[in-house]
């Protein structure tokens, strides 16, 4: 039976209302199949780099560095690009070469033939790819779904990729032994098979394959970063976005050296950490897909900061799995709500044929402003370990959220 979206807030289905869109179920189902794969070649390859170096984390901040400076160099030339070409045939081109690489990336571990040169290399290609990819994804789901269920979809999105996270380094932990790091890297390759049928059948609306030509490439940039620049909120979204994501270490950095050095746990007992995230990102997206409008996001947005500024303080003064589990579910939540609301913030106070070039700002904090603050985590670590690393990123983005607390554009939301 179709089920129209509910007009009422208390719909029963009000928190996946957005699933009854069949174009946006099946890719929603596509992307979490290959989120999984995605999520276990990212703890597969942190062990990987560890084994290659043996156990540099000034190591694995270079491979964050390597892919931040992919996003840094194509993020908007990728939000340009989503904006001007068919979407649907450019993921199906993109996510071609992810597979690629990911095959690649397989076959070299497997061989025997892998250095950190050859990972540098691969995660700089991929992180160009991904510049191209997560833009034109980010501007499409708007495209597949009516605009008041627009926060719902993106926080769908998010718990898609939540519980990727919560089962892909579980599964990477569990699978590291039996087919190591090459086996997991190929397996990454074979899950981008749903989204690319997903892709090939896909039939959009004339509205979702529209294509904003207006002007030189240049001047299209130049007006996105007008929209963002004239918007009373979107500025302190932005940089306090990005100040969460460049100061609090990325999970795939700081957790394989945690729980090494601190909590002293095997592959195992690191999947359960990356576990402990996953399941609270399932919970923080779940609970902001709930609201079919979500009231006052500026607030929720600098509240969600404050939750995870002290669970990553309860992160760095932990000493047991449990512990370190529960910090972790906690801050899953709270990264899980400043993400959704900022990327629904974002989307929702633009105009559609400016999305792919708003969603590149997002791909490049996301995927390029992390990595590159990694750098220096992961230099920072040997210095004053990794509970160090977290309490110092922990009380600079305290000593931001006071600040951007006092913006009013942002505060009022």
């Amino acid at each position: 039976m179709r089920i129209a979206a509910p007009s009422s807030p208390a719909g029963k289905l009000q928190t996946f209302a957005a699933l009854q869109n069949p174009q946006f179920r099946w890719l929603w189902i596509a992307l979490l199949v290959s989120a999984v794969g995605t999520w276990m070649q990212i703890v597969a390859q942190s062990l990987l780099v560890l084994r290659v170096t043996n156990n540099s984390s000034v190591a694995l901040g270079t491979v964050s560095l390597a892919q931040a400076a992919a996003f840094v160099l194509f993020s908007f030339v990728g939000g340009g690009v989503a904006d001007r070409f068919d979407k649907r045939k450019l993921l199906l081109v993109t996510q071609s070469l992810l597979a690629l690489c990911a095959g690649l990336l397989g076959i070299l571990t497997l061989t025997r033939h892998i250095t950190l040169p050859g990972i540098l290399l691969i995660s700089f290609v991929a992180s160009a790819v991904l510049s191209f990819d997560q833009p034109t994804r980010g501007a499409l789901v708007p495209l597949l779904v009516p605009r008041e269920l627009l926060t719902n979809a993106v926080a769908l999105q998010s718990v898609a990729f939540s519980a990727a996270a919560a089962v892909g380094p579980a599964l990477a932990g569990f699978l590291s032994g039996p087919l190591g790091p090459g086996g997991i890297f190929l397996l990454n390759a074979v899950s981008f098979v749903l989204i690319l049928i997903v892709l090939w059948r896909l039939r959009l609306s004339g509205r979702a394959t529209a294509r904003d030509a207006r002007g030189s490439f240049l001047q299209s940039l130049k007006e996105a970063l007008g929209a963002i620049r004239h918007d009373r909120a979107l500025p302190w979204l932005i940089s306090g976005y990005g100040a969460v994501l460049f100061f609090g270490p990325s999970v795939s950095l700081i957790l394989p050296i945690f729980a090494q050095r601190v909590l002293h746990l095997d592959n195992v007992g690191l999947g359960w950490l990356f576990t402990a995230v996953g399941l609270g990102n399932i919970l923080g997206g779940l609970t902001v897909a709930s609201f079919r409008r979500l009231e006052h996001q500026g607030r929720v947005f600098l509240g969600a900061v404050v939750g995870w500024v002290a669970a990553l303080v309860a992160l760095g003064l932990s000493h047991s799995l449990w512990g370190a589990m529960a910090a972790l579910f906690v801050f899953g939540i709270a990264l899980n709500v400043v993400q959704s609301v900022a990327i629904a913030m974002m989307q929702g106070r633009v105009e559609d044929r400016l999305r792919g070039r708003l969603m590149s700002v997002n791909t490049l904090l996301m995927m390029g402003l992390r990595p590159l603050g990694d750098f220096p985590a992961g230099a920072l670590a040997t210095v004053i370990g990794p509970g160090g690393v977290v309490l110092v990123g922990a009380g600079v983005v305290a000593l931001f959220t006071g600040f951007f607390w006092t913006r009013k554009g942002l505060r009022e939301a």
